[in-house]
């Protein structure tokens, strides 16, 4: 089975042709391509493995925009009465991964 691991926003994502991902935030229009870096491709029997990237692009198309689920950070000292309660949520661009070639 083809797979790729590639780099995006300072972090690693494992991907096969046809899978869509969750990427950290690509400042790309919806529907056009977008070209990642890859640390290493295999084909099913060879591996190729960069030092520290590839000159192989992997191609992929944006299919939207979007911020991810709120994550609550509650931050609190016992017996001080101290308590902090801050939410985030992370945006992503979802990606289509097209070839790996």
């Amino acid at each position: 089975m083809a797979y790729a691991v590639i780099l995006s926003g300072g972090k690693q994502f494992r991907v096969t042709p046809g899978q869509v991902v969750q990427l950290p935030t690509i400042n790309k229009e919806v529907g056009s391509n977008v070209e990642l870096e890859a640390l290493t491709v295999s084909d099913g029997s060879n591996i190729q493995i960069g030092t520290p990237v590839l000159e192989q692009k992997v191609k992929g198309t944006v299919l939207e925009h979007g911020r991810d689920k709120k994550i609550i950070v509650f931050k609190f000292k016992r017996r001080k009465q101290f308590k902090r309660k801050q939410g985030h949520r992370q945006g992503f661009t979802a990606v289509r991964i097209d070839s790996l070639a």
